[in-house]
Formats: C-alpha cells, sequence, structure tokens
C-alpha cells in the first residue's frame, strides 16, 4: 500500500557556528546534530578503536553507515549490534536523557542512547556496532519505521559484519526501548548469524502499544517521535499515516513481527510502570524460543539497563550464546518478578517463576456497584448507574482487602457503558493501592508517582479479535468503528497491562475510571487525542455484570502441600 513519507530533520553538522541544535522535542536534546561523514579509525579509550563511519552495502544497493568500536589488535571476537534512528554517536543522541536516573559516571561518553556502553563491552573482548539504518543521518534512502524494509536491512547488516576478519561470525543485538523494539522485527527475518537477542523493554505492536492505545488515539507523542527523526531523506510518517487510517490495515501488520519465527536464545526485560510493558510480554510470551528468559522490575528503563547487578547478568547471557562459555545461565530461572508493594519498597525481589502468567493463577472477580462506588466478590443484584464528565469527572470503585492478597498476571475490566450526549468514550483506567486509611500508595519511579497499572479503551473500537482473545487477556480487532446511539448500553472489555503487586490485609485496590490519563510531573510528553463529549454513564448490578477480573497469586506452597518424612 502508499506509505507517506516526510522529510527527515536535515542534519546538523556541529562544526558549523550557525548551528541550531535547539528546537521541539527530541531536538531540543540534542538531536539532529550529525557531523559531516568522516571515515576514519582511531584510539577511543586505551586498547579500544573506533572504525568510524564504515559504509555497508544493503542487498539494493543502498548504502548505510556504521560506527564499529573494537578491542585494538584482537580477532573472534563477537560483535552486539545497536539498531535504531536515534543516532549513532551520543552527540547525534538525545545525551540529557542518558543520564535521567542513573548515577553519574555510569555510562561514558562513547555510548549510544540506550544502547550498550563501548567502554564496558569492548574491555570485556565484545565489539560494538552502532548503526544508522537507512535513512538516518547520512545513510541514504528513506527512513523505514520497524517496518520489513527495516528488518531486512537489519538481517543484510548482520551478514556483513559476521563476516568481518575481526569477528567470530557471532552477532547479538541489545538496547532499551526503539533499540529493544528493532530485535524483535529483525530476528523475525531469522538472518543465520544472529545468534542472540537482548530486547530490554521493547514495544511489539506499534499500532495497539504506542499510536491507538485501546482504540485512543496519540498524535502528540508520536509527532515528538516522527518529528525528530534525522537524515537526508524521507522519514516513515507514522503520524499522518494514522490520521489517514485510524484502522488496523497492512501498514499497521508490518510493524508487528511474526514471533513464531524467533527461535534463538532471548533475555527481554520489562518495566510494571512504563508503556514498553505489554509489547516485552507480548514477544517474551509468543516467540518459539526455548531459550527465553525474562526479568520484571519495578525500576525505569534506563537505571534498570546500566544497573551494576543486572549489567554483569547480561554479560554472562551473551558469554554463555557469543561465546560458548559454560557459566552456569541455564540455570538463570525463566522468569522473575519484582513484586511491587508502594513507593520504593518490594514485597518479593526477582522471584523465580517457571512462566508467565503464573501457572497458580487464580481468576476471581470484583464486581461493580454504581449506588455506592463499592467492589464486591459476590455479583451486584440491585441495578444502578453513576454518571460523570467525560473531559474532567472521575469515577472510583473500592474494594478493602480482609487479607493478604497478591495480584500477578493479567487484569480485565468488563464494563456496561452508555455515553450522553455524543456517540464515542474514550476510558482510561488506573488499578490504585490505597493504606488502611484510604490514602493512595503509589509506586514511585524516577521520584515520581505511578498511577498504577492501566488500561484504554475507545468505545467505538470495542470489536475483539476472537483469534487473538483470551479470557484473561481481550486484544481489540481495531477493524471497525461501532458509534453509540442516544440510550444505547454496549459492554466492554478492556485490557489492562500485566502487573504484579502486593495488598497487605486492610488496604484496599480501586479502580479509577476517567475520560484522561491522570498524570502529573512526568517528563515524558504523554498525551492521547480524545473525543469525549457529555457524560459517561456506567451501569452495574442485575443484567449489567460489570466487574474486575484479578489475577491472585496463593504462597507457592500451603499446609499440606509439603509431605514430611516421606523422599517422594
Amino acid at each position: 500500500m502508499d506509505v507517506i513519507y516526510r522529510k527527515a530533520k536535515t542534519p546538523i553538522d556541529p562544526s558549523l557556528e550557525n548551528r541550531d541544535a535547539g528546537g521541539a522535542g527530541m531536538n531540543a536534546m540534542g538531536m539532529g546534530v550529525c557531523p559531516a561523514l568522516n571515515p576514519r579509525t582511531y584510539e577511543v579509550a586505551p586498547g579500544i578503536i573506533c572504525e568510524q563511519d564504515i559504509a555497508v552495502e544493503m542487498r539494493d544497493g543502498v548504502k548505510i553507515y556504521v560506527d564499529i568500536f573494537r578491542p585494538k589488535d584482537k580477532t573472534n571476537i563477537p560483535v552486539l549490534i545497536s539498531w535504531s534512528f536515534y543516532g549513532k554517536r551520543p552527540g547525534e543522541g538525545m545525551s540529557e536523557w542518558q543520564i535521567m536516573g542513573v548515577a553519574p559516571g555510569t555510562v561514558s561518553k562513547t555510548a549510544k542512547f540506550e544502547s550498550p556502553d563501548p567502554l564496558y563491552w569492548c574491555y570485556q573482548d565484545y565489539a560494538i556496532a552502532n548503526v544508522d539504518p537507512r535513512g538516518v543521518g547520512h545513510s541514504e534512502g528513506d527512513v523505514n519505521c520497524f517496518g520489513t524494509q527495516d528488518a531486512r536491512d537489519g538481517y543484510d547488516f548482520i551478514e556483513w559484519v559476521a563476516q568481518q576478519p575481526w569477528c567470530s561470525g557471532k552477532v547479538g543485538m541489545s538496547g532499551n526501548s526503539a533499540v529493544a523494539m528493532s530485535q524483535w522485527r529483525i530476528a523475525a527475518e531469522q538472518p543465520p548469524h544472529l545468534t542472540c537477542i537482548a530486547p530490554w523493554e521493547g514495544t511489539s505492536d506499534i499500532y495497539r502499544e504506542s499510536m491507538f492505545e485501546g482504540g485512543v488515539p496519540a498524535i502528540a507523542f508520536n509527532e515528538f517521535i516522527v518529528g525528530s527523526i534525522t537524515g537526508e531523506g524521507g522519514a516513515d510518517d507514522m503520524v499522518a499515516m494514522a490520521q489517514q487510517s485510524p484502522l488496523m490495515n497492512a501498514y499497521w501488520e508490518d510493524k508487528i513481527p511474526d514471533f513464531s519465527k524467533i527461535k534463538i536464545p532471548v533475555y527481554c526485560t520489562a518495566c510494571w510502570n512504563h508503556f514498553h510493558l505489554r509489547g516485552a510480554f507480548q514477544g517474551f510470551r509468543k516467540i518459539k524460543s526455548r531459550k527465553k528468559w525474562m526479568r520484571a522490575h519495578r525500576e525505569f528503563e534506563w537505571p534498570d539497563g546500566y544497573d551494576r547487578v543486572h549489567l554483569p547478568e547480561l554479560k554472562m547471557f551473551f558469554d554463555r550464546y557469543l561465546k560458548d562459555i559454560h557459566n552456569c545461565w541455564e540455570s538463570t530461572p525463566r522468569v522473575r518478578l519484582e513484586v511491587q508493594d508502594a513507593h520504593e519498597f518490594l514485597y518479593a525481589l526477582d522471584r523465580p517463576e517457571t512462566s508467565f502468567p503464573l501457572k497458580r493463577t487464580q481468576y476471581k472477580k470484583l464486581y461493580l456497584d454504581a449506588g455506592s462506588g463499592a467492589l464486591s466478590f459476590g455479583p451486584v443484584e440491585q441495578e444502578t448507574s453513576i454518571s460523570y464528565d467525560g473531559n474532567e469527572g472521575v469515577a472510583n470503585f473500592d474494594i478493602k482487602f480482609e487479607e493478604d492478597v497478591e495480584i500477578t498476571g493479567y487484569m480485565k475490566l468488563h464494563l456496561w457503558v452508555e455515553a450522553d450526549g455524543h456517540d464515542d468514550m474514550d476510558m482510561f483506567v488506573n488499578i490504585q493501592k490505597l493504606d488502611t486509611k484510604g490514602e493512595w500508595l503509589p509506586v514511585d519511579v524516577l521520584g515520581e508517582p505511578h498511577p498504577g497499572a492501566w488500561g484504554k479503551m475507545r468505545v467505538s473500537h470495542r470489536a475483539l479479535d476472537p483469534d487473538l482473545s483470551t479470557d484473561f487477556q481481550p486484544i481489540q480487532s481495531h477493524l471497525k468503528e461501532e458509534k453509540l446511539s442516544p440510550g444505547e448500553i454496549v459492554p466492554v472489555d478492556i485490557e489492562i497491562v500485566p502487573t504484579s503487586r502486593f495488598w497487605h490485609k486492610g488496604q484496599s485496590l480501586r479502580i479509577q475510571i476517567a475520560g484522561r490519563y491522570i498524570r502529573e510531573g512526568w517528563f515524558e510528553p504523554l498525551f492521547w487525542d480524545t473525543d469525549n463529549h457529555g457524560n459517561h454513564i456506567i451501569h452495574s448490578g442485575g443484567k449489567y455484570d460489570s466487574y474486575l477480573q484479578i489475577p491472585t497469586i496463593p504462597p507457592k506452597y500451603q499446609d499440606g502441600d509439603i509431605k514430611y518424612g516421606t523422599t517422594n
């Protein structure tokens, strides 16, 4: 199908006196700064060389450029690739963001944004390849964001770099966010020399997880991303495509990896409180590799990515599969979870599990009572409703737990809703924790209170995909719009992102429902283009069985499970 391209932001040579590195979005952080091509080899640190601006030809003749850092005078070393459209040098990316939540001095000035640090990895006898993909910086062609063209280029580069005289022939990929997202798509192309990947915090479905989460468009945030892509050609204009094609089609499908083709070892992570969360778990669950590991944590992706505990652990993973060192990596639990409590406190740290969702999950329903704003484990008989202003109002539903409760996995919110004064509704849901006095207990992320596990729904997009949906995870098809008629009451099933959190006896769970995303003070420009007018009405009780389904987790072992005095 026809794809809209915009002119990419013109690269700025920092040597020019009149350069302007300011502007909106990422450009204010330094993106767009791109020195003129200067192929050379120089020593960036004692014993470490950088081969700068190497041209690599793709299968169609287009040339892209890469900086390769590697140990001087060493051969038979594996390479880790950082692939993204953020610029292959620190000065071409968002350098100020690089250290947010990370202790000063942790990351060297050679590190590309959200990528492996050459001055860590090269001293561990790895090479680092920072790539400007097609259309980025001075690379030829037009930028393709996470689609087939980008994936095929990744395949071509992997096969090229594996043949270099210093390379062992084993190639891995590493990095956060966009650098993780590209790994899913490239690995699905199955390049022969791609040995393993480590996508830490990677969205897997641009439409469902970024551009139209729940069907609600997020044009502003994605303009912030697309508008900052720097190159000499065009950039895949996902924003214009969203405005032209607001329903799922071939363009958006092309940006979803075929996870069934990923069979190499994978070590991925997920942050319970970041928008890459859903995609990270979708990728982990869907890939066909028999050697896959997931670690889910509370902290934001950047401080976790350069953590002094988990960075050496990542080295163990790469040592095992890129250097064939038998270091007992296989004994690492397949799933590890930080079970959150409140603020920076955890109920459990890296708790080992065998799968996700957990096999011992017990799903329970909390039924909404619109008349009292309460939740209960039993169905509500009396039909009632609650109305709130679609732009300013909030509806809360609470339940106080009479015993300790752990919720780990996928929740879903089943509601009966009505629009009063409009033909559509945008609904934003947060699942929160309250202390024994009824005060909100958030989780802290980069020092800011997080609103809680979330879900979104544009009601006209309520139709589910029967092939993708499960009982615990409703997934919208986004193939049609179904507007509401005056007085029409319809059921919706809202997917809530996975979570892991512990409620102590006497604490409460709250469902917060509004027509807007409720969060203050966060640095990322997370905005949604809502279409709310009039009031939203939530119905409950009787035939309107509105409920929240929660995945409760019993202890692994309970009294009676262990038979004392026997070896069986």
